[in-house]
């Protein structure tokens, strides 16, 4: 299941789990495993990093939870989790792993491995399977972790796709494109999957491709992506004091509203008197960000055309450069930039309000590229991409 569902589920369990913490890479979120870490129940929750997916449940206090397998106990306060305990329940194993250095014994079975530390006095003579394990002092060791995880290996361990049970009839996007000529943005490709209609009882999954343009109508947008999660309406513009024009002052008489698909990572702008979509906000979710945890991060590809370079022959001025650099969630700012023209001062964006005047995790940036808004994080990573309609498109930029 994805981060966000696993939280709602702590949440709504606040009476039994007292403390749970996110831990997570603050410089680079994508070297580490974003965990959350139920510290009085002694369970982690490691999800990876890039799908942000579960991929593996850690016990690291066995001692504070009651586990089961077949409806037979082998860990609990009263119950100790030694080898033979493990083999009366599990029964046979492939041999167990040594690893002198850190001297931890670990037993593998599919799908689950136990970790054993094991003392220099106590270290296996051989290890031909679980049944002929022999210790010098004749103890049993005792398990201090498990670990449940998707694969055959602990090390190679990968969350799979997004189980059905977890979809709740909300579409989840799959990549998105965003759709560009001439320098100009156009509108964006979406690659969706949802639950579809089956003959039989089982839910099955449905894929489809959409695309939507600057200037659809929100009836346009409904329709190809269904209900939002939220309708936002906009009741301030704070940007509106960069505005060139001369009646920035003047309160408006009518409301932008955004359609917020928490799940797609997108949000769609709609002019509030002509109801046409013109402008896209696509979220990649990284920790330490104001808005963390409150979309999925989208799988977005954005082709820009790279610097600019000119040679004269003969007095006529010929373009050399004719390739694109790809920018994706995962892109760093410092190589965007060093192929791509950005605005020479950003803007800070500082995220505080009347309602919240507090932000945890600082400022980020804001650069513009073409028709193109990137918010960037004190860490380099891409926070936000702002795609809106161009001057001399169907809305104009605003």
């Amino acid at each position: 299941m994805q981060f966000s569902q696993a939280v709602c589920i702590c949440m709504s369990q606040v009476s039994t789990m007292k403390r749970v913490q996110v831990l997570y890479n603050e410089n680079d979120p994508l070297a580490s495993d974003l965990i959350l870490s139920l510290t009085l129940d002694g369970i982690r929750l490691l999800f990876d990093s890039v799908s942000q997916r579960l991929k593996t449940i850690e016990i690291f206090a066995m001692n504070l939870v009651q586990l089961k397998y077949c409806g037979l106990v082998f860990s609990s306060s009263d119950i100790i989790p030694t080898i033979d305990q493990i083999d009366h329940s599990f029964g046979a194993t492939h041999p167990g792993i040594y690893d002198p250095d850190n001297r931890i014994f670990t037993l593998n079975f599919r799908g689950l491995s136990f970790t054993f530390p094991v003392e220099q006095a106590s270290e296996p003579r051989y290890v031909r399977g679980l049944g002929s394990l022999q210790f010098t002092n004749g103890a049993s060791p005792v398990a201090s972790r498990m670990f449940i995880f998707n694969g055959s290996s602990l090390a190679e361990s990968l969350p799979p796709p997004l189980p059905i049970s977890c979809f709740f009839s909300h579409p989840y996007l799959q990549s998105l494109e965003v759709i560009r000529q001439n320098r100009t943005t156009s509108g964006i490709k979406l690659s969706l999957i949802c639950e579809g209609a089956s003959q039989v009882l089982e839910p099955r999954r449905h894929s489809c491709v959409q695309e939507l343009y600057f200037g659809a109508s929100a009836e346009d947008v409904l329709t190809l992506l269904g209900t939002p999660s939220r309708v936002f309406y906009k009741d301030e513009d704070k940007m509106r004091i960069h505005s060139p024009q001369a009646h920035r002052r003047a309160p408006a008489s009518f409301s932008d509203y955004f359609f917020n698909y928490f799940t797609l990572g997108l949000d769609a702008l709609f002019d509030g008197k002509y109801h046409r979509l013109k402008k896209f906000i696509l979220h990649t979710n990284y920790p330490g960000h104001y808005n963390f945890n409150m979309y999925h991060r989208c799988e977005f590809r954005l082709q820009l055309p790279t610097k600019t370079n000119h040679s004269m022959d003969n007095t006529r001025l010929i373009d050399l450069s004719s390739s694109f650099i790809t920018v994706t969630a995962y892109s760093r700012w410092d190589e965007v930039c060093e192929k791509v023209l950005p605005s020479s001062r950003p803007i800070v964006l500082h995220r505080s309000s009347s309602t919240n005047t507090t932000n945890p995790f600082g400022s980020t940036f804001c650069y513009g590229v073409e028709d193109i808004i990137f918010e960037v994080m004190p860490n380099n990573l891409i926070a936000s991409v702002t795609l809106y309609a161009s001057s001399n498109g169907t809305l104009g930029a605003n």
